[in-house]
């Protein structure tokens, strides 16, 4: 039976486990698992670095425990509890999409049912960027329209552009957990329309410039793929970024200037942030 190291981390309450979450996410564990605020991360015995988990403890002033596991889903516990998310429409607060696990009642109220489960990958809706991105998107308009999802995560985000009208998308992660929880979430809502990658950048098959890209990823990995990013866009089409943290928004802004992007919308979420971009 495979072994796992298992770093745990006392946390003060739910917005510090968020950012601790989207800066542990980024070396690619097996899963989390929190309980009475204490926060678990599981790394695979042979892809663990201890010194970047003591980087982020520091970074963000936490202490943390290590222990070894036995092979198991430590995300079990967190699924049987996953809640519903609720995303209303800004301008009228009808319920635009309602984000529910299998065992959950579908609401007769949302515009858009979308039936997740998360099993080990990021992005159900809980988490402040997977909201901001789904609340922009009520303002596009999908319909017809190709595009890319770049880290799907759950495929949350595919899923709710497809149901909005997408004709095709391009859903890129890294991840091996994410991309097989990405195919089943898409059978579970009868969503046919996206091409999974396992890619660690933003790379294609083909040189196709489409109408929108979601980049709900981290700050780094978005800097290192502003040139793809730029280049499959179409001119004037619209990329939505996040994961990052409200303090690095004017760095970005610039950054994207510099490249032909122009920011036209931020929107802060417990200290997180999504900017809505046009490129040209």
């Amino acid at each position: 039976m495979k072994k796992y190291h298992c770093f745990s981390f006392e946390t003060k309450n739910e917005e510090e486990s968020e950012i601790l979450i989207a800066k542990l996410d980024m070396l690619n564990p097996i899963g989390f698992s929190e309980e009475n605020q204490i926060l678990s991360v599981y790394f695979d015995e042979h892809n663990v670095n201890k010194s970047e988990i003591e980087a982020i403890a520091s970074e963000t002033n936490v202490t943390f425990s290590e222990s070894e596991e036995k092979e198991q889903n430590w995300n079990a516990d967190w699924e049987s509890s996953f809640e519903p998310i609720s995303v209303y429409d800004t301008e009228d607060n009808s319920l635009f999409a309602f984000v529910r696990a299998s065992f959950h009642e579908k609401n007769s109220l949302a515009k858009y049912d979308l039936e997740i489960t998360p099993k080990m990958s990021f992005g159900t809706g809980h988490h402040a960027t997977t909201y901001l991105m789904m609340e922009t998107m009520r303002s596009i308009d999908f319909n017809g329209k190709h595009l890319i999802d770049f880290g799907t995560g759950t495929g949350v985000l595919a899923i709710l552009a497809e149901k909005m009208g997408a004709q095709k998308i391009i859903a890129i992660d890294n991840d091996d957990w994410s991309l097989e929880n990405t195919s089943e979430n898409l059978k579970n809502n009868h969503c046919n329309k996206s091409v999974l990658v396992k890619a660690d950048a933003l790379v294609t098959e083909s040189t196709e410039e489409v109408d929108v890209i979601l980049a709900n990823i981290n700050f780094n990995v978005i800097v290192e793929n502003l040139e793809n990013i730029k280049k499959h866009t179409k001119k004037s089409g619209i990329v939505l970024f996040s994961g990052i943290l409200e303090n690095d928004v004017p760095q970005l802004t610039e950054i994207l200037k510099n490249h032909g992007i122009y920011t036209d919308q931020v929107k802060i979420k417990n200290g997180w942030a999504m900017l809505k971009t046009t490129a040209y």
